[in-house]
């Protein structure tokens, strides 16, 4: 029989770079004026497409049950909020816990939480 002979290879890599201070071939030079009057940009302008561009906060259901709880003094369960967002055809995301099949059928808000959970929406601005 052959002998079997293992051998470590140990291998070892460099690098060398060279960093030069080379000087741009050549520069453009802008020179911006930021107020009010003729070439110059205004910054409410500025401002206003920035906040057109920003993401609105996605409200969350932890949100609107604690505004209910706080301004009406009861609780309302998730399920109801989606009940009523579902109803309103508004979109709904996918809940990481979602199931299939419900264990037990799905209990209805009273309409006197519906026009709480509704008004909970106007607050945060989604209806």
């Amino acid at each position: 029989m052959g002998k079997c002979v293992h051998q470590k290879v140990t291998t070892h890599v460099e690098t060398v770079v060279l960093l030069s201070h080379k000087k741009p071939d050549s520069t453009i030079s802008v020179k911006v004026e930021f107020g009010e009057g003729e070439g110059k940009v205004p910054l409410d302008n500025i401002a206003k497409r920035a906040e057109a561009y920003k993401p609105k906060e996605r409200v969350a259901y932890k949100m609107i049950k604690e505004y209910i709880e706080a301004k009406y003094g009861f609780k309302v369960h998730t399920a109801y909020i989606a009940e009523v967002k579902r109803s309103l055809g508004l979109p709904m995301y996918d809940a990481p816990n979602a199931v299939e099949e419900l264990k037990q059928p799905r209990k209805h808000p009273t309409a006197e939480k519906v026009e709480a959970i509704k008004d909970a929406l106007k607050y945060f601005g989604v209806i």
